[in-house]
């Protein structure tokens, strides 16, 4: 009977628990009159759970059944299933980066982050939870290494074997040769914005006239710009908005709110300014990465998320991973479950705007 219980767990390692009916990370299994808990990040690995809780595999088949027929188990697919229906997924916010290749100095102060990170541990990451496509953005390579890694990156999203849709590259718009720079890159259809880090330089970088002039120059080429900046910089990127009308802009990280500190003003008022402008975009990513990593939960970052839904709208959103920067407060599979549970009052039309549509509009992927 053991060896049969085996085989037909074998059989059913392909079934994963969903992430989002499973919110909470405590998984309930009963056998023998025993309640086991298994505590977890949302991993879905049911095998494990089996392993150590339930001693009799014929009884856990069982158990398997009816977790089936509770919908609490699902195939692995295209989708993560919420409590409200399937849902899709486009991550606005992916890093890669490979140090046999690009170095990246910044990695050093963040031992966890101080190694590779490439395609193959991103789908790792994500799989299961839904992710369809995904767009690229800049993750701060040194400067020598900026076009290099940048055509890197395009020949990446070139191939078909992930789904890598879009690019926002790095760049320096505080240099002359700014526009020499996106003359090499631009017209590959996969590039979609540039970035520079804002959050790590001095305050007047972006306000010098070559920055602004810089910037402005994107809406020739059709490109985007995402802004990075700390949440008490977000008066300096409001004034560089409004200085570059025609240029479409997305606030990476929600600006960058103190939610450890449960610090919301000055940093609610400067998104309910910066979100009066028709031409910016608010990025739902990075709000675990600015809570306490080792004791933050869900709560901890609705009042952070609840203003930005109501000063943009469900139309000028869009969901970020972060990942692998996410990691040092939470997997990937965990903040998708938070974000998910936070808005699970929301209609299913605005978590598909959230969590998809508005993607393929702000980013123009095909």
């Amino acid at each position: 009977r053991f060896r049969r219980g085996v085989r037909a767990l074998r059989h059913l390692q392909h079934l994963r628990l969903d992430s989002a009916r499973c919110e909470s990370g405590l998984h309930f299994l009963c056998a023998a009159g025993k309640c086991f808990r298994h505590e977890s990040e949302g991993s879905g690995d049911i095998t494990a759970v089996a392993h150590k809780a339930v001693p009799n595999p014929v009884l856990y088949c069982t158990i398997l059944i009816s977790f089936v027929a509770s919908g609490l188990l699902t195939r692995p697919s295209r989708f993560a299933y919420s409590r409200q229906g399937a849902m899709k997924i486009i991550d606005t916010h992916q890093h890669l980066w490979d140090m046999d290749l690009f170095p990246y100095s910044w990695c050093h102060a963040f031992p966890a982050l101080n190694r590779s990170f490439r395609m193959a541990d991103y789908l790792e990451a994500a799989r299961g939870l839904g992710v369809e496509k995904t767009v690229y953005v800049d993750a701060d390579v040194d400067e020598p290494y900026i076009l290099a890694e940048t055509r890197t990156v395009l020949s990446l999203a070139d191939r078909t074997d992930n789904p890598l849709e879009g690019v926002v590259a790095s760049s320096r718009p505080e240099h002359e040769d700014f526009r020499h720079y996106l003359d090499q890159i631009a017209g590959h259809p996969k590039l979609k914005g540039v970035r520079r880090v804002l959050h790590t330089q001095p305050d007047e970088l972006s306000q010098s006239g070559t920055f602004i002039e810089n910037i402005r120059s994107l809406s020739e080429y059709g490109l985007s710009f995402d802004v990075c900046v700390l949440a008490r910089q977000l008066p300096i990127a409001l004034d560089l908005v409004r200085r570059c009308p025609d240029v479409r802009f997305v606030l990476d990280h929600c600006g960058n709110p103190l939610v450890k500190e449960k610090l919301l003003e000055p940093w609610r008022r400067y998104i309910r300014e910066i979100a009066g402008c028709p031409n910016v975009v608010c990025k739902v990513s990075g709000l675990v990465a600015n809570a306490d990593p080792q004791n933050w939960t869900p709560e901890d970052l609705r009042p952070f998320l609840e203003p930005v839904l109501e000063c943009f709208g469900r139309d000028r959103v869009v969901f970020g991973s972060d990942w692998p920067v996410c990691t040092l407060a939470a997997s990937y599979a965990r903040w998708v479950g938070a974000l998910s549970a936070l808005t699970r009052s929301e209609s299913e039309e605005n978590r598909s705007k959230l969590f998809h549509e508005n993607a393929v509009r702000v980013y123009r992927l095909n």
